[in-house]
């Protein structure tokens, strides 16, 4: 069985790449992600995805057999965005109750992690929660846009 969780940010939404003086680390380090993101990838039918993780279960045991990955990185879509054509991760080994784990193991699970998170923006999309997110924000565009760009404080 494999858990997948992300939190989407569809990088067209990105406005402004400054990161604020009072950043913390870990909001900082998901802001320098996206300015990544954007400078390899472009804006256009990419998406960030960041909070994430993919869990592996080898074994009925959650105390045997489980392999946690956390990871960050780009999604690409294809020009309608109606399916998935390429990922582009940073992952890593969070923990593991693995005793029988080997590097190469290791390895292997870490680049299927890309295609596992492959299939589950594809299930994203055809469940409707891409398209409610692009919606919310050009609603909101369209709202800067009639205040003159400004929505307050308190959005």
């Amino acid at each position: 069985m494999v858990e997948i969780s992300f939190d989407c940010l569809p990088l067209r939404s990105v406005g402004r790449l400054d990161i604020p003086l009072d950043a913390s680390p870990r909001f900082r380090e998901v802001c320098e992600g996206i300015k990544r993101a954007i400078a390899r990838h472009g804006s256009h039918n990419t998406y960030f995805l960041h909070n994430a993780e993919c869990v592996f279960h080898l074994t009925n045991d959650p105390n045997l057999g489980t392999l946690a990955f956390s990871f960050q990185g780009t999604v690409l879509t294809d020009p309608q965005d109606r399916e998935t054509i390429a990922t582009d991760l940073d992952v890593s080994l969070d923990s593991e109750t693995c005793d029988w784990l080997t590097q190469p193991v290791v390895k292997w699970f870490g680049e299927t992690v890309s295609k596992a998170v492959q299939f589950e923006f594809n299930r994203y999309i055809a469940a409707g929660d891409l398209e409610q997110t692009k919606k919310r924000i050009e609603s909101l565009q369209a709202r800067a846009d009639q205040e003159g760009g400004f929505l307050g404080m308190y959005l």
